[in-house]
């Protein structure tokens, strides 16, 4: 094996412009204002049922199971046995 007698080290490179530069500040130039642009959807109908079940109210909900509504049964029935869980 042999020693190492002696390293030299060269210093980095040295930039003449930075790395970041701050972009040009322009002018306000007169531009026409863009007209907006409107896009019609249309949801379906299933779809709207499922946000409203989505988005209803633990009341209503019980109203519903009360009159039959087998969903809103099987949400209370989840809903009691996630309770029962966490208790």
């Amino acid at each position: 094996m042999s020693a190492i007698a002696s390293v030299t080290q060269t210093p980095p490179a040295v930039q003449d412009t930075p790395v970041y530069q701050k972009p040009a500040e322009s002018k306000p130039t007169e531009s026409k204002p863009q007209p907006t642009v409107l896009d019609t959807v249309q949801i379906s109908t299933s779809a709207k049922g499922m946000m409203q079940e989505a988005m209803e109210t633990r009341a209503q909900t019980a109203q519903e199971a009360g009159k039959g509504d087998m969903q809103a049964q099987r949400l209370q029935a989840r809903e009691a046995a996630t309770a029962k869980l966490l208790a």
